[in-house]
């Protein structure tokens, strides 16, 4: 019998589904610390002149009493249960599937740079599919 033991990395991410602009945060853990320094970056990153509605699932982490939301951020938080309404989701899904899943990595290194290649392989036009959404798009002109 051998014991199975799990080494991770979080990707802390947003994207513009409809230009496929996006940041993006490797991170040891998730807590409401980085979700912070995400939220900052984001705005910094957009600017003052523009307005960011953040599309977010109910991770304790999104929710904490402790969260610092800038001025031109936006959290829109998702019912319980609905996964399939945050494109985010399908990022994930298509980063395991297309560069992370059945590999055995060699240490944590190895899963940071993954990761990082994973994500840096992802271009505006990719995202722009895999985050299209007919909820959050419909009414928007480009």
């Amino acid at each position: 019998m051998r014991q199975t033991e799990y080494d991770w990395c979080y990707l802390y991410a947003a994207v513009n589904p409809l230009t496929g602009e996006s940041s993006a945060m490797l991170a040891p853990t998730v807590d409401t610390l980085l979700m912070n320094v995400h939220l900052r970056w984001i705005s910094q990153h957009v600017g003052p002149d523009r307005h960011v509605v953040l599309v977010l699932d109910g991770a304790g982490w999104h929710v904490a009493n402790a969260l610092e939301v800038p001025d031109n951020v936006t959290l829109l938080l998702l019912p319980p249960y609905s996964p399939e309404l945050n494109c985010i989701e399908r990022v994930w899904a298509y980063l395991r599937s297309h560069y992370l899943s059945n590999r055995v990595f060699e240490d944590h290194a190895a899963l940071v740079d993954a990761g990082r290649h994973a994500w840096n392989h992802l271009s505006d036009a990719d995202l722009r599919s895999i985050c299209h959404t007919e909820w959050i798009t419909h009414e928007v002109q480009v």
